[in-house]
């Protein structure tokens, strides 16, 4: 019921915001001395994030220190509150936005700024509030793709940068005789099959994940010429052959081609992670350098590389005439200041420490992903081999549809998965039944398109 609400409310969310657009953009009572320093003397910023399943720990540790260098800065503490998935991403946004008031700032991954876009209830930024923060010029041009749909109309502050691509085991292709992972997903599948020996499977795929399975799709829809929803045109496009095809080839590694462990059926990515590092698996697709952190912990320490997923879609040797070589979703998390807090100024203070060349080397080290300041960003480039096909790739990444559509639209394309785990215990989803989910979400993403500002 939940996910149900979310869905069908967040079409409100745009109308909620044109009444917010009233509330104070200004900053807040929060004082600023002449040296330029905010003064939080006893306030509390409150902050939401998602909550790292893959470092738990670390990140309750990096809240503590992150709050006990703000307070040592500005006076002020930082309370965080984390969501666990981004159907918990939308409905706090969603509750917030209706009650005009919860966190002052809101990091979100970078799919879901157009939604926190559209509501008009995050601090449309000027050049002083880049200022604020360091200045535009300070973060790495490719990350600020998606802030917001053109520069002057901008909601997202870089935070983090995390592009996918596909770790492999070394030793394992080796055996096999392979020099390289394929650059085709058919390839990839058959190199998969050759792989697939005992307890060790070609592929590590999680299923279960809340996050994940929508962006194979739609990397191999684009591949195919097709982005899911039209902006222009306001037409959504899941009904398409090309997305039926992405799903087929996404089940068809557990059912038909057997390169997955049956047990991937319940995986979360740190599952997936996690048998892949004990070398279970061949490959693991669709991660980024954050893995870095475990499996240079690992069994699998010097035994990996990253590559760049395929960009031929499936059925196919060459990209077609009017498919997008996407190699990965342009990833991150940004930082929107919502427009109801009191504290504009220390959220921007909050942010402009956060993003500083130090913190964001130090986040790197912790969690592995990237940083978006361009000092930091060479910093941690220097003397580092393995991430070198995660920059490519990066060159290589594809924004989502700038629209708040593309929340529910998201989400839809994961309830597929969801709703054919049944199925896929049972050892196939039927393709009449995939279309019968495929036509659900077509439906909810179609609605959300036509009320979407």
């Amino acid at each position: 019921m939940r996910s149900r609400f979310a869905l069908a409310a967040v079409a409100g969310l745009a109308a909620a915001g044109l009444v917010l657009t009233g509330c104070s953009g200004t900053s807040g009572n929060t004082s600023t001395s002449s040296s330029g320093k905010v003064d939080g003397t006893g306030k509390t910023l409150d902050v939401m994030i998602a909550a790292n399943a893959l470092y738990p720990t670390e990140q309750q540790q990096w809240f503590k220190d992150v709050s006990a260098q703000f307070q040592k800065e500005t006076g002020a503490t930082v309370k965080f509150e984390t969501f666990a998935s981004a159907n918990d991403e939308l409905t706090k946004i969603q509750t917030s936005v209706l009650s005009g008031q919860g966190p002052d700032i809101y990091d979100l991954g970078t799919t879901f700024t157009p939604t926190a876009y559209s509501t008009g209830a995050f601090v449309k930024l000027t050049d002083a509030d880049w200022a604020k923060v360091g200045g535009r010029d300070r973060f790495v041009p490719a990350t600020l793709g998606i802030s917001g749909p053109d520069q002057k109309n901008e909601v997202g502050i870089p935070f983090l940068s995390r592009p996918f691509v596909m770790a492999y085991n070394k030793d394992l292709l080796s055996a096999a005789g392979i020099d390289k992972p394929a650059t085709t997903w058919d390839g990839l599948a058959e190199q998969a099959k050759k792989l697939t020996s005992g307890d060790v499977h070609g592929m590590a795929i999680a299923y279960a994940d809340s996050f994940d399975p929508w962006k194979f799709v739609w990397a191999m829809a684009m591949q195919q010429g097709n982005t899911i929803l039209d902006v222009k045109n306001k037409k959504a496009t899941i009904d398409d052959a090309a997305v039926k095809k992405a799903y087929e080839t996404y089940f068809g590694w557990l059912t038909d081609d057997k390169v997955v462990d049956p047990a991937a059926i319940g995986w979360k990515n740190a599952q997936a992670v996690a048998a892949f590092a004990n070398g279970k698996a061949a490959f693991l697709p669709m991660v980024s350098s954050s893995s870095q952190v475990t499996l240079d912990k690992s069994p699998m320490a010097g035994k990996y590389a990253y590559a760049v997923m395929p960009t031929v879609p499936p059925g196919a040797t060459k990209l077609p005439s009017d498919g997008k070589a996407a190699a990965t979703i342009i990833s991150g998390d940004n930082m929107v200041v919502a427009k109801y807090s009191k504290n504009q100024d220390l959220a921007f203070a909050l942010v402009k420490m956060l993003t500083s060349a130090d913190n964001q080397v130090k986040y790197t080290k912790t969690f592995g992903d990237l940083p978006t300041n361009a000092e930091a960003a060479k910093q941690v480039e220097q003397g580092n081999q393995l991430i070198a096909p995660i920059l490519d790739a990066g060159t290589k990444a594809y924004g989502t549809p700038f629209t708040g559509a593309w929340g529910d639209t998201q989400l839809a394309l994961v309830n597929v998965v969801v709703q054919s785990i049944p199925a896929l215990s049972s050892g196939k989803v039927s393709s009449s039944d995939l279309e019968a989910k495929l036509k659900t979400a077509q439906d909810t993403a179609q609605n959300s398109l036509n009320k979407a500002k």
